[in-house]
């Protein structure tokens, strides 16, 4: 206790202190550094969770932005089948449509080639007729005489062979 009292220092001073020390020591533990110990692993906790959402929304939108990207894929690969269908599509119906075109330009062209034909018959019989008639008229002139109508059928008809 002398040494103390060398140095200046008072042991009941001393002690009282360290008893005040100790005093405050347990009070700040038990009141502040506690409480700011729970508030800080509280907070600790929250950021963690905070950044494993983060990293979990983070992991989610990229998940999204691929199922967008392979949707976009697929919408792009059906919309091309689509046009691809569509194209083949109006091919065939222009195929059919030229077919069809076809058939109907084939009937008119029939149609016509028998009209001809017809009309080619009507002509030559008409020119027959006429020929007939000129054999007739020149034979009549020739014999100045008109022969019975039964010779004059055969003599035409001889001469029509005869002409063909």
């Amino acid at each position: 206790m002398k040494l103390f009292s060398a140095l200046g220092l008072n042991v009941k001073v001393l002690i009282a202190q360290a008893v005040n020390f100790a005093v405050l020591v347990f009070v700040l533990y038990k009141f502040a550094y506690n409480p700011i110990l729970r508030f800080l692993q509280d907070r600790k906790k929250k950021i963690q969770k905070g950044v494993e959402y983060t990293e979990k929304a983070e992991q989610e939108l990229k998940e999204a932005r691929e199922k967008k990207e392979q949707m976009i894929k697929e919408a792009k690969k059906e919309a091309w089948e689509i046009v691809e269908k569509s194209k083949e599509e109006g091919e065939e119906r222009r195929n059919k449509i030229v077919e069809r075109a076809k058939e109907e330009v084939g009937e008119i062209i029939n149609q016509e080639k028998e009209k001809m034909r017809a009309e080619k018959a009507e002509t030559l019989k008409e020119a027959k007729k006429e020929v007939a008639d000129m054999v007739m008229l020149s034979l009549e002139k020739v014999l100045d005489k008109k022969v019975d109508p039964k010779k004059d059928k055969e003599l035409i008809q001889k001469t029509i062979k005869q002409i063909k």
